[in-house]
């Protein structure tokens, strides 16, 4: 894929997750402020507009880059901040590629969710976003084939989703609720899945 196609995929991908915002929001006000809708719709909003403007010619690295500032500028949000921070952590995976593989995807999000770890002090567990990039990622580079490759890292993200149910969150304004967030399901790891989705729906 190249940047051209990137650019494209991108708001294509981000135009579908908009949809869900509602959705998003709701959740969030079970575990959290309930914010998250307005974070992923102002912040695609703001990306999408922001990839318009650049150029057909624009590397991977630099799509990545324009989607981290624009979404972060969009929203003054933690978890907007975090996302902003993997996507260019991530981004840094690409530097001089004008064409990205499977391979490229999966080590973009290994780095996304290496950051998201560090700057959220999580883990895998804590019942946040982390629980469904991690494995989402490592399936994505377990397939070479981009059909195979996307459909497992969905059927990864949706299994992560699902088991967050079963998860006390442990981070956040979330880990209040301490016991009773159990049985609640992490809108984080809903939104990214959401976003695998989208992006297998509309590319």
């Amino acid at each position: 894929m190249n940047g051209k196609q990137l650019n494209q995929a991108i708001r294509n991908a981000l135009t579908e997750l908009s949809t869900h915002s509602d959705e998003l929001r709701d959740l969030d006000i079970e575990l959290g402020d309930g914010d998250l809708g307005i974070t992923v719709s102002l912040g695609s909003k703001a990306a999408i507009e922001s990839l318009e403007k650049l150029s057909d010619e624009s590397p991977p690295m630099e799509i990545a880059q324009n989607v981290a500032s624009a979404f972060a500028d969009a929203n003054p949000s933690t978890l907007a901040a975090l996302v902003a921070g993997a996507l260019l952590s991530g981004s840094r995976h690409w530097e001089g590629k004008t064409e990205i593989t499977i391979a490229d995807g999966s080590a973009f999000l290994q780095a996304a969710g290496e950051s998201i770890a560090k700057r959220g002090r999580s883990q895998v567990g804590d019942k946040t976003i982390l629980d469904a990039i991690v494995p989402a990622a490592e399936a994505l580079g377990s397939h070479s084939d981009s059909s195979t490759a996307l459909d497992s890292a969905i059927a990864a993200a949706e299994k992560a989703v699902v088991d967050t149910r079963g998860l006390q969150s442990r981070r956040g304004r979330a880990s209040w609720l301490q016991e009773r967030s159990i049985g609640l399901q992490d809108p984080g790891a809903t939104a990214f899945w959401y976003l695998l989705r989208a992006w297998k729906l509309t590319n």
